[in-house]
């Protein structure tokens, strides 16, 4: 064993994998199985990089159970003792129930992005495949490698920003305390009401990053949240040693600016709102004189309206930006001036006050919101070239055929078929300036593949002589050294002490993976003997990079 000082939990024999017998030890920390003529483990997993166990169904012949890793391979354990059947499914069924008590505590979470990598090289055999050429061979990090396929994520690829969700009426109702069996209550927060809470009130979120943790914990702040005035709605006095007092001072200043801030929507007048009677029967007010004197219903009322406010404008904060641009577009027809007027689009100047500049604007929107409808509208007429013809019937019938009396009648048509005739009949070949049948096929044999002019080809193609076998290997080496070549060309230009240090790396690293694959692929290759040097291109595009590097460090040493 590798380790002394480990501890064996569980031995058990005549364990098969890949149809040879060894024996399955269950440590502290890994399973490992060891070939019975050897004293070395064949397979080593530690439990923290097992993701599953399965076990082969009760009507299959043989007593088998798998372990699933969390890269996705997998080994598979035949337990063959010789006691029969039910000595192999107690010997499994012990290995299954010690896995299931060490594999929970070992467990580690996989992030998104490792569940991501690990689904595109299941689903991309040609990446998983340079996967293994290149990382698992140790010729370059993972990092390094994952950082040019990053587009091959689909949550890279999606940039949209997620929906925002709105704050509740009633997320303060939705409090509900619950008595803690000591005369007290206890309040249950998530973090969703915490984040409407400091959407509603940023004065509350202001304190909290004032006092939280500096001088007070998360539990006491809140504690004084729900102890404070600017909680409980009835009550009216202001504690001096209350650290929401700046809070509730502050609210009553928003009031009273709501309550002074005139509404600036053209086609409502809520002053001239009042109750009349509608029919008989119906109880109707014209002047409303119901005002109430108990000062605790007023403050209510205030802090309900209040509330409805800020719930309102924690939901417009989003939606202002849109806002805002959307007025710039309605106002582009009127240039305002320097000295209080603005300038409609036909010329005239009209002088306004300062509250009046943006009611035109507003109003025309409004009514026109009011009175077009977008289903209803007409069509705009596009621009459109006009086609001009010359033949109108040409246009409509296209060509129309020639009949065959029309030049069958002609005299002229008949004196030139006369001609040619004549000419066929009198045509005598004359053969003295062409080759000899003989040097012709001589000509012909030299110029085809294989002959004394055209060395080096054959009739077979290259597809045809190489093995498929072959070509996959070739193939797998020539993606990865363009896998490498992609992240050494990317180094340049080298502006960084980072790039610096990964230029270099690269360079190494192409000289270990050319020393490592590629010349050994050529010497398999050479052995073949075939007549093209199927590796060249992939010697030369090393060629290239090396002369870049060699430039660029030539480069470096004559600035210093």
């Amino acid at each position: 064993m590798s380790k002394l000082s480990e501890e064996v939990l569980l031995i058990v024999n005549h364990v098969r994998q890949k149809k040879t017998d060894g024996t399955l030890y269950l440590m502290g920390e890994r399973l490992a199985w060891m070939v019975q003529s050897k004293n070395t483990f064949s397979i080593s997993h530690m439990y923290a990089d097992i993701k599953a166990q399965k076990i082969s169904p009760d009507s299959k012949d043989k007593v088998q159970l798998q372990i699933v890793m969390h890269d996705g391979s997998a080994n598979t354990f035949h337990f063959n003792c010789s006691g029969g059947r039910s000595a192999q499914i107690r010997d499994r069924d012990s290995v299954k129930e010690l896995l299931q008590q060490l594999l929970p505590k070992f467990k580690k979470k996989i992030s998104s992005a490792l569940e991501e990598k690990n689904r595109l090289l299941q689903e991309n055999p040609e990446l998983f495949q340079l996967y293994k050429d290149l990382v698992v061979s140790g010729v370059i990090s993972p990092d390094e490698f994952w950082l040019s396929h990053t587009h091959r994520f689909t949550s890279g690829n999606k940039s949209t920003e997620g929906q925002v969700v709105g704050v509740s009426p009633a997320f303060l109702a939705d409090i509900k305390p619950q008595t803690d069996g000591c005369n007290g209550l206890k309040y249950n927060l998530t973090a969703d009401i915490i984040e409407s809470i400091f959407k509603t009130y940023p004065m509350v979120r202001k304190k909290h990053a004032e006092y939280v943790p500096h001088e007070m914990t998360e539990s006491e702040f809140w504690t004084r949240f729900f102890q404070s005035h600017y909680f409980h709605r009835d009550r009216t006095i202001l504690g001096t040693k209350d650290i929401f007092t700046d809070c509730a001072k502050n609210d009553e200043k928003e009031m009273k600016d709501e309550i002074e801030k005139r509404i600036s929507d053209p086609l409502l007048d809520l002053t001239r709102c009042a109750d009349n009677s509608v029919d008989e029967g119906y109880r109707g007010i014209n002047e409303d004189s119901r005002r109430s004197s108990n000062t605790t219903n007023q403050s209510i009322i205030r802090r309900f309206n209040h509330h409805s406010t800020m719930v309102l404008r924690a939901c417009e904060a989003k939606s202002k930006p849109a806002a805002d641009s959307s007025k710039s577009e309605e106002s582009n027809g009127v240039t305002v001036l320097s000295n209080g007027q603005h300038s409609l689009p036909n010329g005239v100047v009209a002088s306004t006050s300062k509250n009046d500049i943006k009611e035109p604007p507003q109003k025309k929107a409004r009514i026109k919101e009011k009175l077009e409808l977008e289903d209803l509208c007409t069509l705009k007429n596009e621009k459109v070239v006009n086609l001009r013809l010359g033949r109108i019937e040409r246009y409509l019938h296209g060509p129309t055929p020639a009949t065959i009396s029309k030049y069958t009648t002609s005299e002229k048509v008949i004196e030139a078929n006369q001609l040619v005739a004549e000419e066929i009949h009198k045509w005598v070949p004359d053969l003295s300036q062409v080759l000899l049948c003989g040097n012709a096929i001589g000509v012909l044999g030299e110029l085809s593949p294989g002959g004394a002019l055209m060395q080096g080809t054959t009739n077979q193609q290259l597809h045809q002589m190489v093995p498929q076998a072959v070509q996959d290997e070739v193939r797998q080496q020539y993606n990865a050294l363009c896998e490498l070549l992609r992240h050494f060309w990317s180094c340049f230009p080298v502006a960084s002490k980072f790039l610096e240090e990964k230029v270099v790396k690269m360079r190494s690293t192409l000289e270990k993976f050319q020393l490592a694959k590629l010349n050994p692929l050529k010497d398999k290759l050479g052995q073949n003997h075939y007549h093209i040097n199927l590796t060249g291109h992939m010697e030369d595009m090393l060629i290239a990079a090396y002369n870049k590097f060699d430039a660029w460090k030539a480069k470096k040493m004559t600035k210093r």
